[in-house]
């Protein structure tokens, strides 16, 4: 194995074409503000994404599954593609962006169903996104 310079341990080597961080290929700096947003966070703000709506749907509609399903996929559309966050996400300091602009609402919406089989969430390529993301053209940044 060859020797190489910069990037974290079992990172690739330059020019390998092998992407040494999450972000790397889409030319996101490695840390700080403009970087991929971990997938902890990513988790953590669905978790706040979801509470949030289960206390909505308790409080005004007997907490029914499908309105809770029906709010969290609301808050996602709307909100991604109005301002490219969501309350959990901008809790954890995490934007959503398709290119340099919020994904619009057909890209929310696109995203959104996709997040919802979980399936294409958990499917995370060599670029750091998952499948849900890549097939909206978005990525998870951090603020």
């Amino acid at each position: 194995m060859a020797k190489h310079d910069g990037g974290p341990p079992g990172a690739s080597e330059p020019g390998s074409g092998e992407p040494r961080w999450a972000g790397d290929q889409l030319g996101l700096p490695e840390s700080g503000p403009g970087s991929m947003a971990p997938w902890s966070r990513r988790l953590i703000a669905l978790f706040i994404d979801w509470g949030i709506a289960t206390l909505i749907s308790m409080a005004f509609f007997g907490g029914d599954e499908l309105v809770t399903l029906g709010i969290f996929v609301a808050i996602h559309v709307i909100l991604i593609g109005l301002l490219g966050v969501t309350i959990g996400k901008r809790l954890m300091r995490i934007q959503v962006v398709r290119g340099n602009n919020v994904p619009g609402p057909i890209w929310s919406t696109v995203r959104t169903l996709l997040l919802l089989l979980l399936l294409p969430a958990i499917l995370i390529g060599v670029d750091g996104r998952g499948a849900h993301d890549r097939a909206a053209g978005t990525v998870q940044l951090r603020m």
